[in-house]
Protein backbone atom coordinates (compact mmCIF):
# COMPACT_ATOMS: atom_id res chain seq x y z
CA UNK A 1 0.00 0.00 0.00
CA UNK A 2 2.81 2.49 0.91
CA UNK A 3 4.86 1.13 -2.37
CA UNK A 4 1.76 2.23 -4.45
CA UNK A 5 1.27 5.74 -2.82
CA UNK A 6 4.86 6.54 -3.68
CA UNK A 7 4.16 5.78 -7.14
CA UNK A 8 1.41 7.73 -7.38
CA UNK A 9 3.31 10.75 -5.80
CA UNK A 10 5.88 9.97 -7.45
CA UNK A 11 3.61 10.16 -10.98
CA UNK A 12 2.02 13.32 -9.59
CA UNK A 13 5.46 15.18 -9.59
CA UNK A 14 6.84 14.21 -12.90
CA UNK A 15 2.96 15.26 -14.07
CA UNK A 16 3.42 18.22 -12.60
CA UNK A 17 6.96 19.11 -13.78
CA UNK A 18 5.53 18.75 -17.69
CA UNK A 19 2.78 20.96 -16.96
CA UNK A 20 5.48 23.35 -15.40
CA UNK A 21 7.61 22.86 -18.12
CA UNK A 22 5.18 23.75 -20.34
CA UNK A 23 3.94 27.38 -18.71
CA UNK A 24 7.32 28.46 -18.17
CA UNK A 25 8.69 27.50 -21.88
CA UNK A 26 5.01 29.20 -22.81
CA UNK A 27 5.85 32.65 -20.60
CA UNK A 28 9.83 32.64 -21.24
CA UNK A 29 8.94 33.00 -25.15
CA UNK A 30 6.52 35.79 -24.62
CA UNK A 31 9.47 37.64 -22.99
CA UNK A 32 11.97 37.05 -24.61
CA UNK A 33 10.14 38.18 -28.27
CA UNK A 34 8.41 41.24 -26.30
CA UNK A 35 12.38 42.10 -24.86
CA UNK A 36 12.97 41.80 -28.61
CA UNK A 37 10.44 44.22 -29.68
CA UNK A 38 11.41 46.86 -27.26
CA UNK A 39 14.78 46.57 -27.88
CA UNK A 40 13.89 46.97 -31.66
CA UNK A 41 11.75 50.23 -30.51
CA UNK A 42 14.45 51.59 -28.50
CA UNK A 43 17.13 51.87 -31.62
CA UNK A 44 14.27 53.65 -33.70
CA UNK A 45 12.60 50.78 -35.09
CA UNK A 46 9.11 51.94 -35.01
CA UNK A 47 5.79 49.51 -34.88
CA UNK A 48 1.97 49.81 -34.06
CA UNK A 49 -0.14 47.33 -31.87
CA UNK A 50 -2.55 47.65 -35.30
CA UNK A 51 0.25 46.44 -37.46
CA UNK A 52 -0.91 42.90 -38.47
CA UNK A 53 2.56 41.63 -39.51
CA UNK A 54 3.99 42.43 -36.63
CA UNK A 55 1.23 40.65 -34.99
CA UNK A 56 1.99 37.12 -36.93
CA UNK A 57 5.06 37.69 -36.45
CA UNK A 58 4.94 38.05 -32.48
CA UNK A 59 2.65 34.51 -32.40
CA UNK A 60 4.79 33.16 -34.63
CA UNK A 61 8.12 33.89 -32.76
CA UNK A 62 6.58 32.92 -29.28
CA UNK A 63 4.97 29.84 -30.82
CA UNK A 64 8.29 28.75 -32.49
CA UNK A 65 10.48 29.83 -29.37
CA UNK A 66 8.33 27.85 -27.07
CA UNK A 67 8.25 24.11 -29.62
CA UNK A 68 12.25 24.89 -29.48
CA UNK A 69 12.28 24.91 -25.34
CA UNK A 70 10.05 22.52 -24.40
CA UNK A 71 11.42 20.09 -27.65
CA UNK A 72 15.58 20.34 -27.40
CA UNK A 73 16.15 22.29 -23.60
CA UNK A 74 15.91 18.70 -22.01
CA UNK A 75 17.64 16.92 -24.14
CA UNK A 76 20.48 19.16 -24.65
CA UNK A 77 21.00 20.33 -21.18
CA UNK A 78 19.87 17.36 -18.65
CA UNK A 79 20.41 14.21 -21.12
CA UNK A 80 16.71 13.21 -21.91
CA UNK A 81 15.84 11.21 -24.49
CA UNK A 82 14.99 12.87 -27.61
CA UNK A 83 11.02 13.63 -27.80
CA UNK A 84 9.65 10.35 -30.26
CA UNK A 85 7.31 11.60 -33.47
CA UNK A 86 4.88 8.97 -31.32
CA UNK A 87 4.66 11.21 -27.91
CA UNK A 88 4.25 14.18 -30.50
CA UNK A 89 1.32 12.73 -32.52
CA UNK A 90 3.12 13.27 -35.80
CA UNK A 91 3.42 9.63 -36.80
CA UNK A 92 1.46 10.07 -39.81
CA UNK A 93 -0.16 12.55 -42.49
CA UNK A 94 -3.37 13.77 -41.95
CA UNK A 95 -6.25 10.96 -43.71
CA UNK A 96 -9.82 10.79 -44.69
CA UNK A 97 -10.67 9.23 -41.03
CA UNK A 98 -9.54 13.15 -39.48
CA UNK A 99 -11.41 14.89 -41.69
CA UNK A 100 -14.66 13.21 -41.26
CA UNK A 101 -14.63 12.82 -37.36
CA UNK A 102 -14.14 16.98 -37.66
CA UNK A 103 -17.91 17.92 -37.44
CA UNK A 104 -19.11 15.47 -35.17
CA UNK A 105 -16.59 16.16 -33.01
CA UNK A 106 -17.30 20.06 -33.34
CA UNK A 107 -20.79 19.34 -32.36
CA UNK A 108 -19.60 17.35 -29.01
CA UNK A 109 -17.48 20.41 -28.20
CA UNK A 110 -20.23 22.63 -28.51
CA UNK A 111 -22.65 20.31 -26.51
CA UNK A 112 -19.92 19.90 -23.40
CA UNK A 113 -18.67 23.88 -24.39
CA UNK A 114 -22.81 24.87 -23.36
CA UNK A 115 -23.21 22.22 -20.93
CA UNK A 116 -19.87 23.62 -18.58
CA UNK A 117 -20.90 27.39 -19.23
CA UNK A 118 -24.12 26.15 -18.07
CA UNK A 119 -22.92 25.10 -14.45
CA UNK A 120 -20.48 28.10 -13.99
CA UNK A 121 -22.49 30.76 -15.19
CA UNK A 122 -25.13 29.04 -12.35
CA UNK A 123 -22.49 28.52 -9.53
CA UNK A 124 -20.33 32.16 -10.38
CA UNK A 125 -23.73 34.39 -11.24
CA UNK A 126 -21.39 37.14 -12.23
CA UNK A 127 -19.55 35.18 -14.84
CA UNK A 128 -19.12 37.12 -18.27
CA UNK A 129 -19.63 34.98 -21.17
CA UNK A 130 -19.98 37.43 -23.54
CA UNK A 131 -16.73 38.99 -22.89
CA UNK A 132 -14.60 39.12 -26.17
CA UNK A 133 -11.40 37.71 -27.17
CA UNK A 134 -8.51 39.90 -27.83
CA UNK A 135 -6.80 38.00 -30.90
CA UNK A 136 -4.04 40.70 -31.59
CA UNK A 137 -5.53 42.35 -34.94
CA UNK A 138 -7.64 45.75 -34.55
CA UNK A 139 -8.71 47.60 -37.47
CA UNK A 140 -8.31 45.18 -40.38
CA UNK A 141 -8.73 47.57 -43.83
CA UNK A 142 -6.31 46.09 -45.91
CA UNK A 143 -6.30 42.65 -47.74
CA UNK A 144 -3.00 42.13 -46.58
CA UNK A 145 -3.92 42.52 -42.90
CA UNK A 146 -6.89 40.17 -43.31
CA UNK A 147 -4.06 37.49 -45.31
CA UNK A 148 -1.52 37.51 -42.29
CA UNK A 149 -4.94 37.39 -39.54
CA UNK A 150 -5.91 34.55 -41.36
CA UNK A 151 -2.69 32.70 -41.61
CA UNK A 152 -2.22 33.35 -37.90
CA UNK A 153 -5.09 32.91 -36.44
CA UNK A 154 -6.34 29.36 -38.99
CA UNK A 155 -3.04 28.07 -39.63
CA UNK A 156 -0.77 28.89 -37.20
CA UNK A 157 -2.11 28.71 -34.34
CA UNK A 158 -4.25 25.68 -34.18
CA UNK A 159 -0.45 23.96 -36.01
CA UNK A 160 1.26 25.06 -33.09
CA UNK A 161 -0.97 24.87 -30.29
CA UNK A 162 -1.98 21.06 -31.46
CA UNK A 163 1.92 20.23 -31.56
CA UNK A 164 2.58 22.00 -28.10
CA UNK A 165 -0.63 20.59 -26.02
CA UNK A 166 -1.97 17.61 -27.54
CA UNK A 167 1.30 16.97 -29.08
CA UNK A 168 4.26 17.08 -26.60
CA UNK A 169 1.82 17.97 -23.28
CA UNK A 170 -0.65 15.22 -23.79
CA UNK A 171 1.88 12.52 -25.21
CA UNK A 172 3.88 13.15 -22.44
CA UNK A 173 1.76 13.14 -19.92
CA UNK A 174 0.11 10.32 -21.20
CA UNK A 175 2.92 8.27 -20.85
CA UNK A 176 3.40 9.64 -17.25
CA UNK A 177 -0.23 9.76 -15.55
CA UNK A 178 -2.05 7.58 -18.04
CA UNK A 179 -5.29 8.80 -19.92
CA UNK A 180 -7.75 10.81 -17.56
CA UNK A 181 -5.19 12.60 -16.05
CA UNK A 182 -3.57 13.46 -19.19
CA UNK A 183 -6.65 14.80 -20.65
CA UNK A 184 -7.78 16.84 -17.66
CA UNK A 185 -3.94 18.50 -16.90
CA UNK A 186 -3.63 19.49 -20.68
CA UNK A 187 -7.00 21.07 -21.13
CA UNK A 188 -6.58 22.59 -17.82
CA UNK A 189 -3.21 24.34 -18.76
CA UNK A 190 -4.62 25.05 -22.03
CA UNK A 191 -7.72 27.29 -20.68
CA UNK A 192 -5.51 28.73 -18.35
CA UNK A 193 -3.20 29.75 -21.09
CA UNK A 194 -6.05 31.75 -22.98
CA UNK A 195 -5.78 33.88 -19.68
CA UNK A 196 -10.22 34.91 -19.57
CA UNK A 197 -12.55 33.04 -17.81
CA UNK A 198 -15.50 32.49 -20.50
CA UNK A 199 -12.65 31.80 -22.86
CA UNK A 200 -10.92 28.90 -20.29
CA UNK A 201 -14.02 27.50 -19.91
CA UNK A 202 -14.38 27.30 -23.98
CA UNK A 203 -11.02 25.91 -24.29
CA UNK A 204 -10.69 23.62 -21.52
CA UNK A 205 -14.40 21.86 -23.38
CA UNK A 206 -12.21 22.15 -27.03
CA UNK A 207 -9.34 20.43 -25.15
CA UNK A 208 -11.47 17.39 -23.70
CA UNK A 209 -12.72 16.80 -27.23
CA UNK A 210 -9.14 17.32 -29.12
CA UNK A 211 -7.65 15.28 -26.60
CA UNK A 212 -10.19 12.37 -27.16
CA UNK A 213 -9.36 13.26 -31.10
CA UNK A 214 -5.85 12.39 -29.98
CA UNK A 215 -6.33 9.05 -28.00
CA UNK A 216 -9.32 7.85 -30.72
CA UNK A 217 -6.81 8.16 -34.29
CA UNK A 218 -3.33 8.36 -32.39
CA UNK A 219 -2.27 11.86 -33.81
CA UNK A 220 -3.16 15.22 -33.72
CA UNK A 221 -4.37 15.84 -37.59
CA UNK A 222 -8.38 15.33 -36.09
CA UNK A 223 -7.54 18.21 -33.76
CA UNK A 224 -5.33 20.13 -36.09
CA UNK A 225 -8.27 20.01 -38.28
CA UNK A 226 -11.23 21.13 -35.51
CA UNK A 227 -9.16 24.00 -34.64
CA UNK A 228 -8.77 24.69 -37.53
CA UNK A 229 -12.59 24.86 -38.26
CA UNK A 230 -13.34 26.34 -35.18
CA UNK A 231 -11.23 29.59 -35.22
CA UNK A 232 -12.80 29.76 -39.26
CA UNK A 233 -15.98 30.63 -37.66
CA UNK A 234 -14.32 32.59 -35.31
CA UNK A 235 -12.58 35.00 -38.30
CA UNK A 236 -15.79 34.87 -40.19
CA UNK A 237 -17.66 36.40 -37.03
CA UNK A 238 -15.09 38.46 -36.19
CA UNK A 239 -14.01 39.83 -39.62
CA UNK A 240 -15.86 39.20 -41.85
CA UNK A 241 -19.30 39.23 -41.08
CA UNK A 242 -19.37 40.48 -37.25
CA UNK A 243 -22.72 42.09 -37.84
CA UNK A 244 -24.37 38.56 -38.09
CA UNK A 245 -23.54 37.43 -34.67
CA UNK A 246 -26.03 40.72 -33.26
CA UNK A 247 -28.29 40.00 -35.63
CA UNK A 248 -28.63 35.74 -34.58
CA UNK A 249 -28.85 37.46 -31.11
CA UNK A 250 -31.56 39.40 -32.09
Amino acid sequence: MKKRALLEAATWKKSLLVLLWVATAFVVAQLFVAALLYGLEATGFTFSDDNPSLVAFFTAAVYGLTLVLVLFVPYKFFKKARVSRKTLGVTRLPNWVDILLTLPAAFVYLLIAALLATVVSAIFPEFNLDQAQDVGFNNLTQNTGYFFAFMTLIVLAPLAEELLFRGYLYGKLREIAGLLSAVFLTSLLFGAAHMQWNLAVDTFALSLVLCSLREITGSIWAGVLLHMLKNGVAFYFIFINPSLLSTLGG
